[in-house]
């Protein structure tokens, strides 16, 4: 009580200081828990309770940063033919993963936040917690070694166009991850395409590329030698041979033989390929998977519906069979590319998606088998979900709009029927009397 006390006796004048009482009030808030917060729904614009669903979502992802930050280490070493297993030269994998992941974090948040503060003190609002799970997304659908500054045109892009625009936190018609990777992704295709930028730390794929190793590595690499265990191999370099192509591309020049030839189901399953930092592993965003639908924030009907809709679509496009995309057996469609983590965390986004339940099924239907057809069509982005996603966010209230008018069409009718019923119910009643 006592730190509580003094921070209500430090809280800066609203009119006096706007942004410093914005600051306060951000930390104030996410710090303490309120005396009362609302108990039903999941998206209710009440600041009483939706910091910590926020909170819980960003939880729901650690598992995959974890993972991810690790793997950005592993594909490395990999690419330059070192520490082959997938547990050797583990603080080498982790120490490189955690020096290219957290500067992608920290801007994500420097650039994100910096305008959410900007915009809430200039309304003079509190801090809007919506930036809370897009922070969190954005870098793990990013490459590991995209360029700092286009990481933070994209974000301001997203945040101010695709957030701001509309009026803040709830008000937003379009994912704002989603958002920044589709910027990155037209405005700067080369950076995202994942022919060549998929592994972090060489200036490019080539046979011979030598690692580029920073001041951090340095660092680190005095605490090793002290320690007495590997540093950084100052001769590292790509192997000949190597590719750096994702699952989804190899499918693309070749179906799944090809793919299978650079990486087992295992590596695919597991995760231990080249990727975003935080799509890769299955078992994994399964996990935050469920605790999104253990504490009722994320749509099972969203996540199942688009499961079936990616099927039916593997399934027709395998019956086709005109690429050899196409033939890659539809089962085997999960093993590649982020579906699972766009099932997850971006389609259930409940300010984006559908509201009513009818239309959730339509929704995430819809999703699963345009992004499907997408990933497997279209030759210049062999994947689908971040559009299909953002396609569907658009006419989510359409649905939304024609399900109300379909139920309360059926509902006058049922009305007419029984009051219909009912009359001549009665006009016999008076013929018998």
């Amino acid at each position: 009580m006592g730190l509580l006390n003094f921070l209500k006796r430090i809280e800066p004048d609203k009119k006096k200081s706007p942004f410093l009482h914005t600051l306060y009030d951000g930390f104030f808030t996410f710090a303490y828990a309120p005396d009362s917060v609302t108990k039903e729904g999941v998206h209710v614009r009440d600041g009483m309770d939706l910091k910590r669903t926020m909170v819980m979502v960003v939880l729901a992802m650690q598992l995959c940063y974890v993972f991810g930050t690790y793997n950005i280490g592993h594909q490395h070493f990999v690419a330059a033919g070192q520490y082959l297993g997938f547990l050797e030269g583990f603080h080498l994998k982790l120490t490189h993963g955690l020096i290219k992941l957290l500067p992608i974090f920290l801007w994500t948040h420097i650039i994100g936040l910096g305008i959410e503060f900007w915009f809430a003190a200039k309304k003079g609002h509190a801090i809007e917690e919506g930036f809370l799970v897009s922070g969190a997304l954005i870098p793990l659908i990013m490459p590991p070694d995209i360029p700092i500054w286009i990481l933070c045109v994209s974000v301001a892009f997203a945040v101010i166009l695709g957030k701001e625009a509309f009026g803040g936190t709830g008000m937003n018609i379009w994912n704002v991850a989603l958002l920044a990777r589709v910027f990155v992704f037209f405005a700067y295709p080369t950076t995202i395409s994942g022919d060549e930028v998929w592994v972090s730390g060489f200036e490019s794929m080539a046979s011979g590329a030598v690692a580029e190793y920073g001041w951090a590595h340095g660092l680190f690499d005095k605490l090793f030698s002290w320690m007495d265990i590997d540093v950084f191999p100052a001769a590292a370099a790509v192997v000949d041979g190597y590719s750096g192509a994702t699952p989804l591309a190899l499918a693309y020049q070749g179906g799944w033989e090809n793919v299978t030839a650079t990486f087992s189901e295992s590596q695919m399953f597991w995760g231990s390929i080249p990727g975003s930092i935080g799509e890769t592993s299955k078992p994994l965003i399964l996990i935050g998977a469920a605790i999104l639908l253990a504490t009722g924030i994320a749509s099972w009907r969203i996540m199942l519906s688009m499961f079936i809709g990616a099927a039916i679509m593997g399934m027709m496009l395998n019956g086709w069979g005109a690429t050899p995309f196409m033939t890659v057996p539809w089962q085997y469609q999960f093993y590649m590319g982020s579906f699972f983590f766009a099932m997850a965390f971006m389609a259930t986004d409940p300010v984006t998606a559908a509201s009513t339940n009818t239309g959730k099924w339509i929704y995430g239907l819809l999703i699963g088998m345009i992004g499907m057809l997408i990933r497997v069509i279209n030759p210049a982005y062999p994947e689908g979900w971040m559009l299909a996603i953002l396609f569907l966010n658009t006419f989510a209230p359409l649905i939304d709009h024609y399900v109300l008018e379909g139920n309360m069409k059926r509902r006058m009718k049922a009305s007419a029927a029984a009051v219909s019923s009912h009359s001549v119910h009665s006009e016999n009643e008076v013929t018998h009397a």
